[in-house]
């Protein structure tokens, strides 16, 4: 391409593919994203090659695997145990610094506290960032703010015990956060588009820039303003489960989940809206014409699929894996078309840098999906994906869709075609087949999955006590 475009790239956080209209959903409602998948390509495979959020934005910012982890550290104020969950490090090359250093100005906005805690270094090479503060756990306000009595609302009414007990320090954090809301626009998503139109509204007189923008929703906890439940589950009455329990599902009535997934729901239609509003001063700045707008999700969430609720490892299913990836050409090259090729996030890095006219010396594993658009000869067309989450692996091709652990048991085996909700599972009808699809995820790997080995129990302990607790 000679031309050369402003990137702005959306990267939502724990969004189902299959609670996305243009993607075949028929009950929620993302009449926004619908009519973006319209004016875009539309990734019908689209994968995160690891997961969980730190592991996705390491792929996507640098345009490297990060698969398979090769260590599992517990680092201070950062609030995680996964495997992968690292910093941004000093050799590490991110899609900021090489659009800056080709002369784009740089901005990064968002509420996915994450990638702002000390250290994590995601904010390097962007000329401005914006930290939205509040989500989840971040430590935002020191004060208990809420009653016990509110925090009751919250509760399961089946959960016990020291998983209750943490759900409520957990949910006093959050709570505590976002006591100062009033107004729709308080909300987290609204704020982060928000503050993406004050962006682009002072900086017009950029020749050329990149915007990234982080809503982390609809991540837990799903609390949007109340009529977006009412959406899909009026008039109920029972508890407010807003903050799943990652396992599986006996700690809900049927009831609960129920309307445990219309928050969710509701949370989606949340993030639609206000991407809606920001594609429409997009419009109104005339910044269409010549901007690639790239959106994406990290990853999915369980929400009662397989009898698991949050992002269980053992269960990499569709439900968590598939991810909804769209690109939009200034030009609308492409626009309606979908493109059925296995693609992973980290091929973001060099499809967008190759689209705005950028050439980088350095190698990166991420190919550049664009020419299945151009329909130009691909170097590499996959026939499988690979990808991981703390101590899981799984395998997909059009066949089979395999999962185990990093030694190759507790095998999981679904023909994909006859079995598309992966439902039966026949590894010990299959163990060649198991064995064949292992070892290709062993050669992903580089031809080897290193042991993890786990911090003491003690270091847990400290850990949670350091990090979970309000005093």
């Amino acid at each position: 391409m000679s031309k050369k475009y402003n990137v702005i790239l959306i990267i939502a956080d724990s969004l189902r593919k299959d609670h996305v209209g243009c993607y075949g959903n028929e009950w929620i409602h993302t009449p926004n994203l619908d009519k973006f998948s319209k004016e875009s390509v539309m990734f019908t495979k689209a994968y995160p090659e690891s997961l969980p959020t730190i592991p996705v934005r390491r792929a996507i910012y640098t345009g490297n695997r990060v698969f398979p982890f090769k260590k599992y550290e517990l680092k201070k104020d950062i609030r995680s145990r996964r495997p992968g969950w690292e910093p941004l490090s000093n050799e590490d090359i991110s899609i900021s610094e090489v659009f800056r250093l080709s002369g784009f100005r740089t901005a990064l906005i968002g509420d996915n506290y994450h990638l702002f805690e000390p250290g994590m270094n995601f904010n390097r090479g962007f000329l401005e960032w914006i930290f939205i503060r509040g989500q989840e756990n971040d430590m935002f306000r020191s004060a208990h703010l809420v009653s016990d009595e509110e925090l009751d609302k919250y509760m399961p009414s089946k959960l016990t015990g020291r998983a209750a007990e943490r759900r409520r320090r957990f949910l006093r954090r959050y709570l505590s956060n976002v006591s100062f809301r009033k107004n729709e626009e308080d909300w987290f998503a609204p704020q982060t588009f928000r503050e993406g139109v004050r962006w682009l509204r002072e900086n017009r007189d950029a020749e050329r820039f990149l915007l990234v923008l982080e809503p982390f929703d609809p991540h837990e906890p799903w609390d949007p303003p109340h009529e977006f439940v009412e959406m899909y589950d009026p008039d109920y009455e029972g508890k407010e489960v807003i903050m799943p329990k990652y396992g599986y599902v006996d700690y809900l009535t049927e009831r609960e989940l129920k309307h445990m997934r219309a928050h969710y729901a509701g949370e989606v239609t949340l993030l639609d809206k206000w991407f809606g509003y920001f594609l429409q001063k997009v419009y109104e700045l005339n910044l269409h014409r010549n901007t690639i707008i790239a959106f994406i999700s990290d990853h999915g969430h369980q929400l009662g699929e397989h009898n698991l609720t949050g992002k269980v490892s053992w269960g990499l299913y569709p439900e968590l894996v598939d991810i909804p990836l769209l690109i939009r050409h200034p030009e609308e090259i492409g626009a309606g078309e979908k493109i059925d090729y296995y693609v992973y996030n980290h091929d973001l890095f060099t499809t967008l840098a190759s689209m705005a006219g950028i050439n980088f010396e350095h190698k990166v594993d991420g190919i550049n999906i664009w020419k299945y658009v151009e329909k130009e000869k691909n170097n590499v067309e996959r026939s499988y994906v690979t990808s991981a989450l703390s101590e899981y692996v799984m395998y997909r091709d059009d066949e089979y869709w395999y999962i185990s652990n990093r030694e190759g048991k507790e095998a999981q085996l679904y023909a994909v075609k006859e079995d598309p909700n992966l439902e039966r599972n026949i590894a010990e009808e299959c163990p060649e087949i198991c064995r064949k699809l292992y070892e290709k995820i062993v050669d992903d790997a580089g031809g080897s999955l290193p042991k993890l080995e786990l911090p003491p129990r003690e270091a847990f302990e400290w850990y949670d006590r350091m990090y979970f607790q309000m005093i």
